[in-house]
């Protein structure tokens, strides 16, 4: 009776422990997913940012060549 008692306890803890497992492995995977998303986010953040600074440097540069029209050595 005392090895059948040991046995369920052993058994018990086993399946503690595996759902600890389970769950540290779960919200490891969630965090990994979290970063991935975060960088993607802040990728196209980046991409935004430089599409609207091309826009800004393009209207400046295309101003440019009408200096060099009034030019005068």
């Amino acid at each position: 009776m005392l090895n059948a008692l040991n046995t369920k306890i052993l058994l018990a803890i086993l399946t503690v422990l595996l759902a600890i497992a389970g769950a540290v492995a779960y919200h490891r995977h969630e965090a990994v997913k979290a970063a991935e998303l975060r960088e993607q986010q802040q990728y196209q953040q980046l991409r935004q940012q430089v599409e609207k600074d091309k826009k800004t440097h393009n209207s400046s540069a295309a101003d440019e060549g009408k200096t060099w029209q009034k030019y005068l050595p």
